[in-house]
């Protein structure tokens, strides 16, 4: 029923998302559990290389061989940090992705170096991601210093001008910053969480239209919460960007809530025919098959 855009895992139990910390990613096998259980029979697998995020980066091949003994369960990116290669605006990225497209990596992420969209080296990243015809998922932060995430201002200017920029490279946006921007910012904590009460039409639905190019990864806690908070809205735009929107759960430890709330959300709207099986067809698991070519 569902192919999942986003999830993490670790091969080793109980490995720490922080060193020392008491959270852990989920294994492999306890993803398998939760999938066979909620009906998602596919997830793009994103390995964590930024050190932002990783006590300890994980490798590429790690998500290959997971895929590879998962029988195509997982569906496998590669993950570059901008920073890759000399620490250079210049450093051929590309061949590194077209090194991981060979061998069966569908996209490059989670991006999460925490550095200006239009820093060089991420525009470079960018690039040389149109040039090896790879999409490339990001996670965006408010500024430099907080946690994780590629850093935008207030109505996203810099993922706009990247957009321009990069027409032919798909970009997945992705995270609370994000998810933000599907309406006006009202203060600066909106740009923090998960800012509750009914939309009006910010940044996001602006350029879905505007710029072939934008999809919207729905998962974790923030794409959830981004539907939630208006279920009116939610129906229009789950409707008039059918085409451009995934289903995902970012899973990062087991007993993750954001497993089952977008799910559970979708059932219920397409129960009361507030959106077609056609929509939640296309958003649940056919987005992922077309753009990622699966």
């Amino acid at each position: 029923m569902f192919i999942d855009i986003h999830v993490h895992t670790r091969r080793t139990p109980g490995f720490p998302r922080i060193a020392g910390d008491k959270m852990t990613y989920a294994t492999p096998d306890e993803l398998m559990k939760a999938y066979d259980e909620m009906g998602i029979e596919r997830a793009v697998l994103l390995p964590g290389v930024c050190p932002e995020c990783n006590s300890v980066p994980q490798c590429n091949e790690d998500s290959l061989e997971l895929a590879k003994t998962y029988k195509g369960r997982f569906i496998p990116f590669c993950n570059i940090d901008p920073r890759n290669i000399n620490n250079s605006w210049r450093a051929p990225l590309d061949k590194m992705m077209l090194y991981y497209k060979e061998r069966g990596c569908k996209g490059i992420g989670e991006v999460t170096a925490n550095l200006p969209i239009l820093d060089p080296m991420v525009q470079n990243l960018f690039r040389c991601a149109e040039i090896a015809e790879m999409p490339v998922t990001v996670h965006l932060s408010p500024y430099v210093g907080h946690a994780y995430g590629l850093v935008d201002d207030s109505g996203l200017p810099q993922l706009e001008e990247t957009l321009k920029r990069f027409p032919k490279l798909k970009i997945f946006g992705h995270s609370q910053t994000f998810w933000a921007e599907i309406s006006t910012i009202r203060s600066v904590d909106d740009r923090f969480g998960y800012p509750k009460g009914p939309v009006t039409e910010g940044a996001i639905p602006r350029l879905l239209r505007e710029y072939p190019n934008l999809y919207g990864d729905l998962s974790a806690g923030s794409g959830c919460n981004a539907l939630t908070r208006d279920p009116e809205y939610a129906v229009k735009f789950l409707t008039e960007f059918q085409d451009k929107l995934f289903f995902g759960t970012d899973i990062c430890q087991p007993t993750m809530p954001t497993l089952r709330g977008l799910a559970n959300f979708l059932k219920e709207l397409l129960a009361k025919g507030a959106i077609s099986q056609t929509v939640f067809n296309k958003i649940a698991r056919e987005n992922a098959i077309r753009v990622l070519a699966l």
